[in-house]
């Protein structure tokens, strides 16, 4: 049987998302019946919502009945939040049906080949250096979402130096994340909740660079290590039998396509330059007004010309680039069910009029403890308002009004106050099922969610060993300016 083009979400996979994503949004719906529904007063300063901390009162709860968290994946593309997740799933096809046609034309396998046939005898190396250069965007450009449409690109060059899927997509998103989350310039987070506590715009530079090196090094021995227990033995893989498909398309490359194919070289030149453009929208968008609120669109759309175009320069011919399109676009349909049921929970929680009930009732007990234990709940406050909250940006909206003057009243700085919120923000990124950027790459792999926290469990262990070192420095040094 002809193995098909693209990201094939497999049907274990779909399911266990499926039964885990209708689980918590069943959680979500019940809160709403035992939950207190409440609000804070919502301010607009400087063109901005906030919220007075101040203002937290009870309200009558809404009339939501239980048969509409059924219909809820389907109510969300109505409401305010709507339109981003028809973008999401928009670009997801968009990349996925290019990275397809890639596939089926051989033109990705040619390109690979090519990066295979220069690094093969310092494939750490490599690994290494791509790793950095995602966590470098993330950090510094706030770059992740857009990293999604690279991510197939990876997994090929991790199958071609006989990885399997989770060092692809470690190298490539879950490095981006570890960035994004030690943020050194990261305008979303660092940027957005740095402007609200009153701060110098990304100031207190070196400890963040501080935390940026050791999260690389904690990451670069994590995943190494991982890549050389493959090496030694295949069978150690975590998704061994799921990817082996996968694998034997990539195994015994042939490197030198490239060079005995000139229709592969044109076919690959003109991808390569769609590359370029990609990496300048993503630069662009965090400093250019006009660039950034359509960054994602605009990148995807450059996937997809690039992707359609190589295909037809590779002489592979327009049958097989459609063919490729199709299979690609039916592989990708299971996804949209879970990016809307992910959706949906956050939907339900809003709905209810329980969000800010939650929020109130997890930042009071921080009046009540000492400098170190109240920086270590607004940690787990920001970990746990993930869940419910994706962007990071609106999360700090909604969070930093009422954690700033809790700071100030324990005496806790604000610099303090904004990098454990930073450090809960976004290392439960790609923690979290509610999160559909990983669903969206989990969907492009044959990785289960099960397997990726199995996977991501020992590095999450030591990364929050690492920064609650690094939350217990800034407490004692009193981290500034203020």
């Amino acid at each position: 049987m002809e193995q098909k083009a693209g990201a094939q979400i497999g049907v274990r996979a779909f399911i266990q998302s499926i039964a885990i994503l209708f689980t918590l949004m069943m959680v979500a719906g019940i809160l709403t019946l035992v939950v207190p529904a409440g609000q804070y007063t919502h301010l607009e300063i400087d063109g901005r919502q906030t919220i007075d901390p101040a203002s937290f009162q009870y309200i009558p709860r809404p009339d939501y009945p239980v048969w509409r968290w059924f219909v809820a994946p389907i109510e969300v593309l109505g409401s305010s939040s709507g339109l981003i997740v028809i973008v999401i799933i928009l670009v997801l096809f968009f990349a996925g049906g290019s990275f397809a046609v890639l596939d089926k034309t051989g033109t990705i396998r040619a390109f690979i080949g090519g990066i295979v046939r220069r690094f093969r005898a310092r494939k750490y190396l490599l690994l290494l250096m791509v790793s950095l250069a995602f966590m470098f965007l993330g950090a510094t450009l706030g770059t992740l979402e857009e990293v999604v449409l690279l991510v197939p690109v990876m997994i090929a060059l991790s199958y071609s130096l006989g990885w399997d899927a989770l060092v692809g997509l470690g190298m490539s998103i879950l490095a981006t994340n570890m960035g994004f989350s030690a943020a050194i310039s990261n305008p979303y987070t660092l940027g957005v909740s740095q402007q609200l506590a009153g701060l110098p715009l990304f100031s207190g530079v070196g400890l963040h660079i501080a935390v940026f090196i050791t999260i690389y090094i904690i990451f670069a021995i994590f995943i190494t290590s991982y890549a050389r227990k493959i090496d030694r033995d295949p069978s150690a893989s975590l998704i061994h039998k799921e990817d082996q498909a996968e694998r034997e398309k990539y195994k015994g490359q042939d490197v030198s396509l490239t060079e005995n194919n000139p229709q592969q070289i044109r076919a690959i030149r003109f991808f390569g330059l769609f590359l370029v453009l990609i990496l300048a929208a993503m630069l662009a968008g965090p400093f250019v007004p006009a660039i950034s609120d359509y960054a994602l669109p605009i990148v995807g759309i450059l996937f997809l010309i690039g992707g359609l175009g190589a295909g037809l320069l590779s002489g592979a011919g327009a049958k097989t680039v459609w063919k490729g399109l199709l299979e690609g676009w039916g592989g990708l349909a299971p996804s949209v069910p879970l990016i809307l049921m992910a959706a949906s929970i956050r939907y339900i929680i809003d709905t209810g009029g329980i969000t800010d009930t939650i929020l109130h009732a997890a930042a009071e007990p921080l009046t009540k403890l000492g400098a170190f234990p109240a920086t270590l709940v607004v940690y787990a406050l920001a970990l746990g308002i993930e869940f419910f909250i994706a962007s990071g940006s609106a999360k700090a909206f909604l969070m930093m009004p009422i954690i700033l003057p809790l700071a100030d009243i324990i005496h806790v700085t604000r610099q303090t106050a904004v990098l454990a919120y930073i450090f809960g923000d976004g290392f439960s990124n790609l923690a979290y099922p509610t999160n559909p950027m990983l669903l969206i790459c989990l969907g492009l792999t044959v990785v289960s969610y099960p397997k990726w926290l199995r996977w991501t469990a020992k590095l999450w262990f030591w990364v929050i060993l690492a920064t609650i070192a690094f939350l217990g420095i800034a407490v004692a040094t009193n981290y500034g300016p203020f």
